[in-house]
């Protein structure tokens, strides 16, 4: 086995930018079901039902951008990015469950 593609600059400035689209994923994902948590105890709690529902559009507008921004770089850089918002959902699930 070759370590040649470890010498290659190119290589792990492939691998810097996909672990910054896999942080962005976990930033964001953290936000969005933190936000989404906070959003349903609104709901329950029949606080106001206009902003509640306009900081549900918001939830989903920017974690819709942050994909999309992710999506003009290409394939790798928008699975990496969903993949942090997968793991951020098992972080925040596995915490608010407790």
């Amino acid at each position: 086995m070759s370590l040649a593609p470890f010498n290659d600059p190119a290589a792990w400035a492939t691998l810097l930018g996909l672990s910054a689209y896999l942080a962005v994923g976990i930033v964001a994902g953290t936000l969005y079901f933190r936000a989404l948590w906070w959003n349903a105890r609104r709901f329950a709690a029949g606080e106001r039902v206009a902003t509640t529902i306009a900081l549900m559009v918001g939830r989903f507008v920017v974690l819709g951008g942050v994909l999309l921004l992710a999506s003009l770089e290409g394939a790798m850089p928008l699975l990496t990015t969903a993949l942090g918002i997968l793991i951020a959902r098992a972080a925040v699930m596995r915490r608010v469950t407790r």
